[in-house]
């Protein structure tokens, strides 16, 4: 019996609406927010990769294929597919990492490499939330002028 992706999807669906719970989808990030470490040098920097963008960091070259962030009812969890390749002058390009990181769990599946350690930290996205959105400007009612109690009508405290 062969299992395809859409009939394990439609599986859990079904087991999730049987017993009462929809399982929440991953929410996609436009932005893979990256800790990098030269262990040389101790040098630790954050990158931000657009999904489907390449950075350089050394001599690493770091693309980000998806980004996925659990919804805020669940348990944290940022998950991003990189494309990690070393690239050094004169030599041919060395694959050094494919696949998944998970940021609750950096040792679960590591880049390993002599000077650099990756980790993901978090998938961001480019919208703007609808809370940091400028809301419709309305002429302001007008207001009192602020008072000082300490002061008499000709501005000088008593």
């Amino acid at each position: 019996m062969k299992f395809t992706k859409a009939g394990m999807a439609a599986a859990g669906l079904a087991l999730a609406t049987l017993f009462g719970s929809a399982p929440a989808m991953a929410i996609p990030g436009d932005n893979v927010v990256l800790r990098a470490m030269d262990k040389i040098t101790a040098r630790v920097s954050t990158i931000n990769v657009p999904v489907g963008g390449t950075v350089t960091f050394g001599s690493l070259k770091i693309t980000a294929k998806a980004c996925d962030k659990h919804p805020p009812e669940e348990t944290p969890e940022s998950s991003a597919f990189l494309d990690v390749v070393e690239e050094k002058p004169g030599e041919a390009a060395q694959p050094r990492f494919q696949g998944w990181m998970f940021a609750s769990s950096p040792a679960l599946s590591a880049l390993e490499h002599p000077v650099y350690d990756l980790w993901v930290l978090d998938c961001t996205s480019d919208e703007v939330p609808a809370a940091a959105q400028p809301a419709e400007t309305q002429p302001a009612e007008a207001s009192p002028a602020p008072t000082n109690s300490n002061s008499t009508e000709s501005g000088t405290s008593e």
